[in-house]
């Protein structure tokens, strides 16, 4: 971890955060500057160049000892960088036993690589750790058993990890982001999937962190699947995303109060994009009382979900699909809603509902 707070600092001390210098710097942080840099010399330079540019930063950037070590014999590393597969190179390079993540120090694992992650923009410090904090507690308000709630606070802390993939320049940006850009954004709740499925000890984790910009009604991203394919713990995690994010600053807009991010994650559930007790958990985890919407009529909630998707066509079946409710459920709420409405064909129901803004817009 003493590592990961050097990755800004530099050998001649005009690093940050603490301006550290020379033997101040643990050796780790110091190997770790010249991997770091060898890295990139290599995406634009020949072997040759790479030396010359390593050389050119060392008792500057770098540890001039180490960049002695290496150009006296780097054909281990150029070995290394030859790897089509650099994971398993790196794992096979361990010394010793392997080391295996016991189920109790994953949390800790999990930590480590969310304050990593949250390094590749100044505006994202601190949010994975947000997330986590917010769906555990809402987990624990919607008494999700404790052995899901431990994957899901895991799943929370590694949602973003995919965020390594996508240029700093692009998180950081203070205007609108282009189309190229949007896509590439889009992209990172893939790479977070493509992580997490290469690590034996949090493949578990990858459904669940890989869904945090999924919605119901399969308007979201990167998988565009619908609700029976979101579980309980991925629906909290995604709007325990939205809550943090929507108060947290960022480089084109100012953090907002909580009370606006409750009201946006209410519209985001009337609409059927978020589930609505999820967002209800997360609005209670985040100490806020959560907003009852009252509906004409006296209609209830569930009468609401089942009336908008009869206006929309479907049949019962199809609604108690939908809804994971029983056919003669959905024809008790349909009988409840013609009673409450005066309205006695599906027609007028939909008509009801659209005089009543109780569609989805």
């Amino acid at each position: 971890m003493i590592a990961l707070t050097e990755v800004k600092e530099r050998w001649d001390g005009l690093g940050a955060p603490e301006r550290r210098r020379g033997g101040e710097l643990s050796l780790a942080g110091r190997i770790l500057h010249l991997a770091e840099q060898t890295v990139l010399a290599s995406a634009s330079r020949d072997r040759r160049g790479v030396l010359a540019e390593l050389r050119r930063r060392a008792g500057g950037h770098l540890d001039p000892d180490l960049v002695d070590a290496f150009a006296a014999d780097p054909e281990p590393v150029w070995s290394v960088l030859d790897e089509p597969d650099l994971l398993a190179a790196v794992v096979r390079a361990e010394p010793g036993l392997p080391t295996v993540i016991r189920p109790d120090e994953r949390d800790h694992l999990c930590t480590a690589m969310a304050v990593v992650v949250d390094l590749k923009g100044r505006y994202l410090l601190g949010h994975s750790a947000h997330v986590a904090q917010l769906a555990d507690a809402a987990a624990e308000l919607a008494a999700i058993p404790g052995p899901e709630r431990a994957t899901l606070r895991a799943a929370a802390l590694l949602h973003d990890i995919g965020r390594a993939g996508v240029s700093s320049a692009v998180w950081d940006r203070p205007g609108a982001l282009g189309p190229g850009d949007w896509e590439r954004v889009r992209l990172h709740s893939y790479w977070t999937d493509r992580i997490l499925r290469r690590c034996p000890s949090l493949a578990d984790l990858a459904e669940i962190a890989a869904g945090h910009h999924e919605r119901l009604d399969g308007s979201g991203y990167h998988r565009g699947v619908r609700v029976h394919d979101l579980s309980p713990s991925a629906r909290l995690l995604a709007a325990a995303d939205v809550f943090a994010a929507m108060t947290e600053e960022r480089p084109h807009r100012p953090a907002h109060k909580p009370s606006e991010a409750a009201a946006h994650l209410s519209a985001e559930a009337a609409a059927g994009r978020l589930d609505r007790d999820a967002c209800a958990a997360v609005v209670e985890a985040a100490g806020l009382r959560p907003a009852r919407t009252e509906y004409p009529c006296g209609l209830t909630e569930r009468e609401v979900d089942v009336l908008r998707l009869a206006a929309r066509g479907l049949s019962n079946r199809q609604i108690a699909a939908e809804l994971v409710l029983s056919e003669r459920t959905v024809g008790h709420h349909l009988a409840h809603i013609y009673d409450k409405t005066g309205r006695r064909t599906r027609a007028g129901a939909a008509v009801f509902a659209m005089e009543h803004a109780l569609l989805p817009g």
